[in-house]
């Protein structure tokens, strides 16, 4: 094999109909044709003298030695990217900016005191902060469109090849409005089935985690339920109706404090979870990335109640 002959093409088609799931999805992507993308995947193979992909009617999967090949491509991509952010940086007068990925659930309670103290510092280096699913931001943080991503742990199986950093724990509430029938009173199951339920997608960090609740304290299944991640939807949709909401606590712990939502007397203990920083494996942060880090973490130290 010559590494000479394996070009950066081959790398990112590769990636691509990996990710993509398919060749027809890869040249969509990356806006070629299906004819191009089978030929640069076929150089590829021929150059490593393996078939990375295994192709049938159903369509083209990776091969063992595809998965192999697939973590060493990522990597090689992330570097790269980030190589080039680097220099295009070094050349401008201002700093590259410092990317952080947050779920919703982070973004209320964590995040905006360690930025604050991060401005303090007057780097050059702006914080650039993206919201989104745990899925999308595992994605960014992998391909290196992220420095840093916020949030709960997500499965075992989506945080290989990244490390996590436990900051604090935090559970799941049931919070209604102010002055709702259920406020204030005792939790029964059935209570569930007479109200409209907010609840996170498929997809969200937070969904096997209620579905295990659900299982564990035989709660019915709502029957009219709003799939979102939007905070600021959830919060107004229940400030004004009789809607429940299942959401971390960091996110409505203002909200519980100043009265105008109300926690359901449900226990959640057992969905109590892992907050946290979770960041590339291997991949040291730029020092403006390492300065918020420290922010991060004193922050999380007086939500522990250590600072």
């Amino acid at each position: 094999m010559s590494l000479s002959a394996v070009r950066l093409r081959h790398i990112r088609t590769f990636v691509t109909v990996a990710r993509q799931g398919g060749v027809m999805r890869a040249a969509s992507e990356l806006s070629v044709t299906q004819p191009a993308v089978s030929k640069t995947i076929k150089e590829l193979e021929a150059i490593l003298g393996v078939d990375l992909l295994s192709r049938s009617r159903g369509g083209a999967f990776l091969s063992p030695y595809g998965e192999l090949f697939l973590r060493h491509a990522e990597a090689s991509l992330a570097a790269l990217r980030r190589g080039v952010e680097e220099v295009e940086g070094a050349a401008s007068p201002s700093a590259l900016p410092v990317r952080v990925g947050a779920l919703p659930t982070v973004s209320a309670r964590l995040l905006p005191e360690a930025i604050r103290r991060y401005m303090t510092h007057g780097l050059g280096a702006v914080p650039r902060i993206v919201t989104g699913p745990n899925d999308y931001l595992a994605g960014q943080l992998r391909e290196g469109g992220l420095d840093i991503v916020i949030g709960r742990m997500g499965e075992p199986d989506a945080m290989t090849g990244f490390v996590f950093e436990h900051l604090y724990s935090e559970p799941i509430v049931f919070v209604v409005r102010a002055g709702h029938p259920l406020a204030d009173k005792p939790f029964e199951p059935g209570d569930l089935a007479a109200y409209e339920c907010l609840l996170p997608p498929p997809g969200s960090v937070i969904h096997p985690v209620l579905d295990r609740l659900f299982t564990a304290a035989n709660l019915p299944a709502p029957p009219r339920v709003i799939e979102t991640v939007s905070l600021a939807f959830s919060r107004t949709y229940v400030q004004t109706s009789d809607a429940i909401w299942a959401i971390s606590e960091g996110v409505v712990l203002d909200d519980l404090t100043a009265g105008t939502l109300k926690r359901l007397a449900l226990g959640t203990r057992e969905t109590q979870g892992p907050v946290g920083i979770t960041l590339r494996a291997g991949i040291a942060p730029s020092p403006s990335a390492a300065i918020l880090l420290e922010e991060l973490r004193a922050v999380a130290a007086t939500i522990r109640g250590e600072g």
